[in-house]
């Protein structure tokens, strides 16, 4: 019974872990997010925009969520 605590007990660990990696990313995703809107907002688009797309492969590829397109991601400016 203590060996079946202990390997909960460890589980638990590496998973609270985890949500701390994943809250810290997330944070960090969100500073991105603020930076990809104040260099739009300078008019620094091509930056923005290779931000962006670095941010949408993040939350998609290594976060494994979806999201829709920004206003700094599609933009009629050059």
């Amino acid at each position: 019974m203590a060996r079946r605590d202990d390997n909960q007990s460890a589980a638990e660990e590496k998973q609270e872990e985890a949500d701390r990696y994943r809250r810290a990313a997330e944070d960090a995703l969100q500073q991105l997010d603020w930076a990809i809107g104040y260099l739009h907002g300078i008019r620094k688009v091509g930056i923005s925009r290779a931000l962006a797309q670095n941010r949408s492969y993040i939350r998609q590829e290594l976060m494994g969520e979806h999201e829709a397109p920004l206003p700094a991601q599609k933009t009629k400016e050059a």
